[in-house]
């Protein structure tokens, strides 16, 4: 997939020639160049890759929740280990580790070496995880535990499990995006983000419809198989994608390398407010979603929904998402991602505010969910490629992890919050809508000012990230 040096930039859309037929383009990123042919292997194999990552994502998170019900656990603990863990795992590594991709140079380039060597870490920690109720029963017996408090101690193991799991996922989530604006041609962004977010969804219908209904019960085989294929899948696409190559990294500074790493962060990502201001618009339009998905199985168990029924109503937000995800890429290519993730949010605070006074039963849960879930990933999807389309390219990683900085501290408070809130106020789980909407809200106020500031450094024709 490489080839001869060219420009580090990709050529904007509009300078390439309507007139070259599709099976005769060449399209160029970096040093990278592609045949029609290259560009679809590529494709394929990224999607893998993807595959394996969300058939991980989708399962993990709604299979935990469960264990955590079944074991006891309060709101507050699945606060906790919902938002709290990752999102402080996120804060800790993502910056470290983004900082490291960005600036090392290896036969394996740039990002891959971040991606394959955790991955059977994470394929272990989930297999661990599976098994965290006979390891935490074991464990409680040998040291001489109370029957009545052993699923403290169950629930201890899945914490150690479950943090491990999250090390292994925040380094593959922050660098995977990397690697797609490293590998993936600039005009061609948005519609990748749309087949992304195609193959994302497949892998919540397949996981909704097929084995969500089983998760009470069997979700020991459902978490090691996951793993497995995660695994396997990952690192086949680790191994099959090219990297090109990168101009030499800034010189290695004298003096300590962390107050090194705490300068350049400063300096590059937090000491320009116009940057400042994109990351709390994608940190509140993200942090937005996050009240309703985190408690979504608790409420649907309070509403006396069975898991089968709650597994059909994902099932068809994710086809109708799966239908538009394609057209959203387009349309994010076409207007570009900002428009797309206002109007999104718009949209999304209306629906959110609206859910708290529509909800009182599990019918009415289940089609605001559908509908919340439909806008949700519609956000996902048109303002996927926004990082790409606003952050400088060749310190992509580290910008993007300076946003995930600034959203780890929002989550990390918002996962107690929110468990201590429901506690007091009788597990009423039309609040999360309510708080949804709220941030939402926010987030529009910030995509607005982001968008005018963005208007002003070239818009949508001319615009250059500034460094």
């Amino acid at each position: 997939m490489s080839g001869a040096p060219t420009s580090s930039e990709s050529p904007r859309p509009e300078s390439l020639s309507k007139a070259v037929p599709l099976r005769e383009r060449v399209w160029t990123v970096g040093t990278l160049k592609y045949s029609f042919g290259a560009l679809v292997l590529l494709f394929i194999w990224l999607l893998l890759g993807d595959f394996s990552y969300m058939l991980r994502e989708r399962s993990a998170n709604p299979v935990t929740q469960l264990m955590l019900k079944k074991y006891e656990a309060s709101d507050l603990m699945n606060g906790i280990f919902m938002l709290t863990i990752p999102w402080a795992v996120i804060l800790m590594v993502g910056p470290l580790v983004s900082y490291w991709s960005d600036r090392h140079r290896g036969p394996r380039g740039r990002r891959i070496p971040f991606l394959l060597y955790p991955a059977p870490f994470v394929t272990l920690s989930m297999i661990g995880l599976a098994y965290s109720p006979p390891i935490g029963a074991w464990l409680h017996g040998v040291l001489g535990g109370s029957p009545a408090t052993v699923n403290q101690t169950i629930v201890l193991v899945m914490a150690l499990f479950w943090t491990l799991f999250e090390i292994g996922a925040v380094v593959s989530n922050a660098l995977f995006n990397g690697l797609i604006n490293d590998v993936v041609p600039r005009e061609m962004l948005g519609r990748f983000y749309g087949m992304f977010r195609a193959v994302s969804l497949g892998a919540g219908i397949l996981f909704n419809y097929g084995l969500i209904g089983h998760a009470d019960t069997h979700y020991t085989p459902i978490l090691a198989a996951v793993g497995i294929i995660y695994g396997v899948g990952f690192s086949l696409m680790c191994l099959r994608v090219k990297e090109g190559e990168y101009p030499p990294p800034p010189p290695a500074r004298e003096g300590n390398v962390a107050v090194n790493l705490f300068r350049d962060y400063w300096r590059d990502c937090f000491n320009r407010p116009y940057y400042l201001l994109v990351f709390v618009f994608l940190a509140l339009a993200n942090l937005s979603f996050i009240p309703v998905n985190t408690f979504s199985i608790r409420a649907a168990k309070a509403y006396d929904m069975s898991m089968q029924t709650y597994g059909i109503f994902l099932v068809v937000t994710y086809i109708i998402s799966f239908v538009a995800a394609f057209p959203l890429g387009w349309l994010a290519d076409r207007i570009h991602p900002i428009r797309v993730g206002i109007g999104v949010m718009v949209a999304y605070t209306i629906v959110a505010v609206g859910g708290y006074f529509f909800v009182h039963d599990a019918q009415s849960f289940g089609w605001v969910l559908l509908v919340h879930g439909v806008i949700s990933g519609g956000f996902m999807t048109g303002a996927a490629a926004l990082p790409q389309m606003l952050f400088p390219n060749s310190k992509f990683a580290q910008f993007a992890a300076a946003a995930g900085f600034l959203a780890a501290g929002l989550n990390m408070s918002l996962g107690p919050l929110l468990g201590l809130s429901l506690d007091f106020l009788g597990n009423d789980y039309r609040f999360t809508f309510l708080w949804g909407g709220a941030i939402a809200l926010t987030s529009v106020i910030f995509g607005a000012v982001v968008y005018l500031r963005w208007q002003r450094l070239g818009g949508q024709v001319r615009y250059i990230a500034p460094e």
